[in-house]
């Protein structure tokens, strides 16, 4: 199966080395959260998920994004 965009949403903000090892993704600090959005597999995103859990980061909210929500993703408020 293709892979498909996600959003991982994460509690506060990540060290240089957690976002290393995030790579391939985009990652965005918004106020008390980050944002990694990526296209991954099923097998990708399970993958992600247990390197979250690895680095002991906590996980807010994770959804898939349709095609009109990677448009608002893109646009998520950075940080001026």
């Amino acid at each position: 199966m293709p892979g498909r965009r996600y959003e991982f949403r994460l509690a506060g903000r990540l060290s240089e080395r957690a976002r290393d090892a995030f790579a391939g993704m985009d990652v965005v600090e918004v106020p008390a959260q980050t944002v990694l959005t990526g296209t991954v597999d099923d097998a990708e995103m399970h993958s992600v998920l247990a390197l979250i859990q690895s680095l002991g980061l906590q996980v807010v909210s994770m959804q898939r994004l349709d095609a009109n929500r990677e448009d608002e993703a893109r646009d998520v408020e950075r940080p001026g």
